[in-house]
């Protein structure tokens, strides 16, 4: 017997060595200089994006220090450049950007079809503020191009979300799972993963499953027979603030920060 080691341990040990055998690492970013996202990897959102969110997103709000991306989330008030008056969207409708915070995808630039995607990060948990590590297809109308939500938070859960499009524009059928989290948990760095292949998906979170959907449950609900997850995906890393799920971050101090440490993405050799 191999003393510090359970039986389930040193299988568990060599399964991943297994695991790690099959995959090769085909693009990562470790964020090791200092400055902007690099270009090469990551555009960024600019403006109000979605879900009648708080924060103006803007490319400043992200940066690389210390082998580390920062993504901080910030209360400032500036004019909204597409304030319209008397205006119906809520974009529109706001005459002052109160908080301000950054969105960066890959889409346009890097695309993967299955594998293994990996981010080492610490997330904020104050109120009101929802980071998110998640993918959308290349093709399709949100959500028949298909979502996957690797990392998400709000009002103190983790979730670990797929989904796909139904008959009816823009209603997606979820598939969902949270696990609720605190604040001491949330002051260390963890890892989540999601393995994805032509079988089916699997979400986890230091290597503990959140979710798994077959992906013959995943095909579009529109007649179509499209499946959104047969199709390469971009990722987008973001920290928003409010809106529909995000909650009130009246009682929280600003700045705040999401700090990832690396992406990777492996597939299979």
């Amino acid at each position: 017997m191999i003393r510090g080691l359970t039986l389930l341990t040193l299988i568990l040990c060599i399964t991943n060595v297994g695991t790690a055998q099959r995959y090769k690492l085909v693009w990562a970013d470790e964020f090791n200089k200092d400055g902007a996202p690099d270009p090469a990897n990551w555009r960024p959102e600019t403006g109000f994006a979605r879900n009648e969110e708080l924060q103006w997103y803007q490319l400043a709000n992200a940066h690389i220090e210390k082998g580390m991306l920062v993504i901080e989330a910030c209360k400032e008030q500036m004019p909204n450049p597409g304030y319209v008056e008397g205006s119906h969207d809520w974009r529109k409708n706001r005459p002052f950007i109160t908080y301000t915070a950054a969105s960066i995808k890959t889409e346009g630039l890097q695309s993967w079809k299955y594998g293994r995607f990996e981010m080492r990060g610490r997330i904020p948990v104050d109120q009101g503020l929802w980071p998110a590590w998640w993918t959308l297809g290349e093709k399709g109308q949100w959500p028949s191009n298909g979502e996957i939500d690797i990392m998400e938070y709000y009002k103190g859960k983790l979730l670990a979300n797929i989904a796909c499009g139904t008959s009816k524009a823009y209603k997606a059928e979820w598939y969902s799972n949270t696990r609720p989290v605190d604040s001491a948990w949330a002051a260390k760095f963890h890892v989540w993963r999601m393995d994805w292949d032509e079988k089916a998906i699997a979400l986890f979170v230091d290597d503990t499953l959140l979710n798994r959907v077959e992906l013959n449950k995943l095909q579009n609900k529109d007649g179509t027979g499209i499946n959104p997850f047969m199709q390469p995906h971009y990722m987008l890393l973001n920290l928003a603030i409010g809106g529909m799920n995000g909650g009130d971050p009246g009682n929280t101090t600003f700045p705040k920060r999401f700090e990832i440490d690396y992406v990777r993405v492996y597939q299979k050799q």
